[in-house]
């Protein structure tokens, strides 16, 4: 036991020099890194190993070991005419790329947003895709607009027509479907500050201009939005009203019907993302599309958050014109999601134990949300959390008011703790030092252990 907590202690140390480092770069030998680190040569072999299949390092015999990535020995010619024909990077792509990443083996990620493994309907998902295969034509084309009995199943758990309904692979194409069928490469696209890192880049990659509007713990606040409206222009507005990522604030009922009212005086199309409608702990009310018979609300529902990463199903809800515009920008990006998970996700929705995981889902959620604050609190104070979310993945923590949020995710991180800084949630600047946190990462038995590093790091920050 002793030898694997040095080993994950090397490998941390290891995976922080070589992120330091160019691609190629030589690491020192093994007998180096011996006298180095005081281990012996197993505890370093097994930590050069486990980063070498994370592919973090290459090891060539006789040659040494590497930072992975290195050019081919073969290889000819320089690349370097890129870097001025590509230009600048895509502002939030790292901070997304991150995210995406899966994590090192060893640690607590909770910069991610997705569930666990323990907590994901991993069981019942292979006995859906099992009846999904056994479906004829589950290798065939299907229609651009989805298969038609997913798409009535969407319509059902929306409460709109089957002909409004789009689906889509997940979330993040829905959202690059979304920002190209409804505005013009140029345009200004409204956004809660702070708001989904996802739908910044991909409103950014779309060509819009996102355009900050204060919000609070009761999500975004009118009297801005208000401003930003006639300031701007703009004709399009996306929201999450219901445990809103990072911040888990959800917007009161006064305030959703001054959103609708500033929608139909404006001519205001709003982008509802309603990505956490089965992780709520209360009854939380309809989405903002349940009232809106002029078509301003276009809703995004996925079955990726509540089920598995695996699962890339997600639905559009579209009324008049607009249908064809974002049914053209979703069959431009990849004509259609394949039956197979199609099949799969309907097989999964329509089994009986697909509310009982709901349930429990929601009850192991509640759990990991309270441990983990509470673990929060008792080592950083109370106002380290402005409030607790009712629902959602996620905690948005306050930090010291001179703190660096970077310099803390990076101090986290040598503790085997991932973390997001909060400054890439901002459409803007940073209102101030910020991380966000998966509750659902944390199994209660360890939010203690978690909280303590964090507030370690904190301090070393």
């Amino acid at each position: 036991m002793k030898t694997d907590n040095s080993s994950t202690r090397i490998a941390q140390a290891l995976r922080s020099r070589a992120a330091a480092l160019p691609p190629g770069a030589a690491l020192p030998s093994v007998r180096a890194l011996m006298r180095e680190m005081g281990v012996g040569p197993a505890t370093v072999q097994q930590a050069l190993h486990a980063l070498a299949r994370e592919g973090v390092l290459e090891s060539f015999p006789g040659r040494g070991t590497f930072v992975a990535g290195a050019p081919a020995a073969t290889e000819a010619g320089d690349t370097l005419w890129q870097t001025l024909a590509l230009g600048p990077a895509r502002a939030g792509a790292a901070d997304l790329l991150a995210l995406s990443e899966v994590p090192p083996a060893g640690t607590f990620p909770l910069n991610v947003g997705y569930l666990p493994p323990e907590l994901r309907a991993t069981s019942l998902l292979n006995a859906a895709a099992a009846r999904a295969l056994r479906q004829p034509g589950v290798w065939d084309r299907m229609p651009g607009t989805g298969l038609p009995a997913l798409r009535r199943w969407f319509a059902g758990a929306i409460g709109c027509p089957e002909h409004e309904v789009i689906v889509c692979p997940g979330t993040q194409p829905a959202l690059a479907a979304a920002f190209q069928g409804l505005a013009a490469p140029g345009s200004r696209v409204l956004m809660e500050s702070p708001t989904y890192l996802g739908a910044l880049l991909a409103a950014r990659a779309a060509g819009l201009v996102p355009v900050p509007v204060p919000t609070d713990a009761e999500g975004v606040r009118p009297e801005p939005l208000e401003a930003a409206l006639r300031e701007s222009g703009a004709r399009l507005l996306y929201l999450q009203p219901t445990h809103a990522n990072p911040t888990g604030a959800s917007l009161a009922p006064a305030r959703r019907a001054a959103v609708m009212d500033l929608a139909h005086r404006h001519g205001l199309f709003i982008l509802e993302d309603d990505w956490a409608r089965d992780f709520g702990f209360e009854a939380a009310p309809p989405p903002l599309a349940a009232n809106d018979p002029e078509g301003h609300v276009i809703l995004l529902r996925s079955l990726t958050k509540c089920a598995a990463p695996g699962l890339r199903v997600g639905a559009l809800r579209v009324r008049g014109a607009a249908f064809e515009r974002l049914r053209a920008a979703r069959v431009a990006v990849d004509f259609f999601v394949p039956a197979l998970l199609q099949e799969t996700a309907l097989n999964l929705l329509t089994a009986p134990s697909w509310p009982r995981h709901l349930r429990r889902l929601r009850a192991a959620l509640r759990a990991r949300r309270d441990a983990l604050a509470a673990a929060l609190r008792e080592r950083l104070g109370d106002s380290c959390l402005d409030a607790l979310p009712s629902g959602g993945l996620h905690l948005w923590l306050r930090l010291p008011g001179d703190a660096d949020d970077e310099a803390v995710a990076r101090a986290a991180a040598h503790r085997q703790v991932l973390v997001s800084a909060g400054r890439a949630w901002f459409p803007a600047e940073a209102t101030g030092p910020r991380l966000r946190l998966s509750f659902a990462a944390v199994d209660p038995a360890v939010a203690t252990t978690v909280a303590g590093r964090i507030a370690e790091a904190v301090r070393e920050a």
